[in-house]
């Protein structure tokens, strides 16, 4: 038996250097923090074009703008679940290679 532990195993768990105002975590937990960060701020941003469109401004300008944005929502929001489930299963992999 073995009895090195391979200090990658404990990538996820390890703590970040956190700032006064914030609470610890490991580093995939702030990457999960980034991200939905991230999909806030795209959601404020459809939302306010949403607003836009509600209040009269229906022109094809920014019909096509929300358009985009709706897709720029669905990329990050793809991109999101993409790297947190590859990192979550890298992260297990290594933990049962240990």
């Amino acid at each position: 038996m073995n009895d090195h532990i391979n200090p990658l195993s404990l990538l996820a768990t390890a703590p970040l250097t956190a700032k006064k105002d914030s609470q610890a975590g490991s580093w995939y937990q702030a990457m999960a923090e980034a991200w939905g960060q991230t999909l806030d701020k795209q959601a404020g941003s459809l939302e306010t074009l949403a607003g836009r469109i509600s209040g009269g401004d229906d022109q094809p300008s920014t019909m096509t703008l929300m358009t985009a944005e709706s897709m720029k929502m669905s990329f990050l929001a793809n991109s999101s679940h993409t790297a947190l489930s590859s990192t979550g299963e890298a992260l297990k992999t290594m933990a049962q290679k240990s």
